[in-house]
């Protein structure tokens, strides 16, 4: 794909993001965007983030910004670090998607960017890159803080009893999931590390990856088993018998930990939530929309999470042993750290099961070109006999409900809910299912590609 800017910052297939497009980018941000202190950069484990953070680097400098290397570090952490110390942040990452491609992450010194930022990036892309002295270079290193952050609020001993797997394969904070579990008393078992990198999409974990975790319970012993995306801010969390608990359902159980009083979340975030006697602001899907719901309430108990699991927390929270101050960016140590403390003595799977019986799975149809995804959703959208036939895939189902408000999201007289989506920075087509069991979503979500790839040929 060609480089593209937007929701998740810049991503690009690697070969095309070269040096000149990296520092385009990164000068159009220190001109549109706050800089503070200075700029922070960060990197994922990706073979090509040394070589694209040194690209950052030096664009920023020649800019006469100074820069702070934080080297190889989980996108949180480094925000973390970043907004404590008054500075603006990018991070080299692809996150999810293949090793073959990477991208940027920008950070002004309040947090992830808005989708005004973004507007007055793209805007500043074609104007002169400033010159002036070179700006100074410093190494920080600042996973000590991000554990520190979870231990002081939690405790030493909140997690302890536990038996705990991480999954590390090429996470960047893996080594630092690791420290903290154990940190707050967690006995902790590592499990299939990697030095190649492995895209692991927390929102749509295929069911290959779902059988090792499974297996790796219950021949461990385990009462959870952890894990993030590559660059750790969406958690992957499964119960003692290895079964993934989705992302939105660890948001909802964080969120009543904390004492949230309104849940910003999207609309591919399951109902539940809705009956737990939270507000719930829906939004479109990506961190940016949350964020700009979240800020509409300020000065509340507002936190925000995705159905991939991202969680923001936009107050100061009150928690066992102290306070836990707002992070306004996707973290993924909060949403696993917080249901394991939630479920008490007891195991998971039973503070799971306190949930609303509202469930989600979600996938993607991949190398699908946007254009094409997008002409499928139009024509279900606006075509009564399209629409018609596509229902009727699901069997005998009327249509009860429409939300255009991103993507196609069908809610089923059922009460079972379809959601298809063109991903806005990968040749992909999402299908989001929810269902009142984990097992009805999973075969809705398998009839919902089943059907999206025969229509697409």
């Amino acid at each position: 794909m060609a480089p593209k800017f937007g929701t998740s910052g810049l991503r690009g297939l690697v070969v095309e993001l070269t040096p000149d497009l990296i520092g385009a980018h990164v000068a159009a941000f220190l001109r549109a965007c706050p800089v503070g202190t200075g700029l922070f950069v960060g990197r994922d484990l990706r073979d090509s983030s040394p070589r694209i953070a040194g690209d950052v680097i030096a664009a920023a400098r020649g800019a006469g910004v100074d820069v702070t290397d934080c080297g190889a570090v989980p996108t949180p952490a480094l925000a973390l670090a970043a907004m404590g110390a008054g500075a603006a942040a990018v991070m080299v990452t692809g996150s999810h998607i293949p090793a073959d491609r990477n991208g940027l992450k920008f950070y002004t010194p309040g947090g992830e960017i808005t989708k005004a930022h973004e507007a007055a990036i793209l805007a500043a892309l074609d104007a002169t890159a400033p010159t002036g002295p070179k700006g100074a270079l410093a190494q920080a290193d600042p996973g000590p803080a991000f554990v520190a952050r979870y231990v002081t609020a939690l405790g030493a001993q909140a997690l302890a009893g536990k038996r705990v797997g991480v999954w590390s394969h090429s996470a960047v904070g893996r080594d630092l999931l690791i420290d903290t579990l154990q940190s707050l008393g967690a006995d902790v078992v590592e499990v299939a590390r990697s030095d190649t990198f492995i895209p692991v999409d927390t929102e749509a974990v295929p069911e290959a990856v779902r059988a090792f975790l499974r297996d790796t319970a219950a021949a461990q012993g385990l009462d959870a088993i952890v894990s993030t995306d590559g660059d750790g801010d969406r958690p992957l969390v499964t119960d003692e018998t290895g079964q993934v608990v989705p992302g939105d359902v660890l948001g909802q159980i964080t969120a009543q930990l904390l004492g949230a009083e309104i849940a910003v979340t999207p609309v591919s975030s399951n109902t539940g939530i809705d009956t737990l006697g939270l507000r719930v602001i829906r939004t479109k899907i990506g961190s940016p929309f949350v964020i700009a719901g979240m800020e509409r309430v300020p000065g509340t108990k507002v936190v925000g999470y995705e159905a991939n699991g991202g969680f923001l927390l936009g107050f100061e929270a009150k928690v066992p042993t102290g306070p836990l101050p707002a992070l306004m960016t996707r973290d993924s140590h909060l949403p696993i750290i917080a249901p394991l403390v939630a479920a008490g003595a007891g195991p998971l799977s039973a503070r799971v099961a306190a949930e609303p019986a509202r469930f989600t799975a979600a996938d993607r149809l991949q190398e699908v070109p946007t254009e094409a995804s997008a002409a499928l959703v139009a024509a279900l959208s606006t075509d009564a006999a399209a629409q018609a036939g596509f229902l009727a895939e699901f069997g005998d189902e009327s249509l009860a409900g429409t939300d255009t408000t991103d993507g196609l999201r069908l809610t089923l007289a059922s009460g079972r809910i379809v959601h298809l989506r063109p991903s806005g920075n990968a040749p992909e087509l999402r299908f989001y299912a929810e269902a009142e069991s984990p097992d009805a979503a999973l075969a809705l979500l398998g009839k919902g590609l089943e059907t999206l790839r025969a229509r697409l040929g």
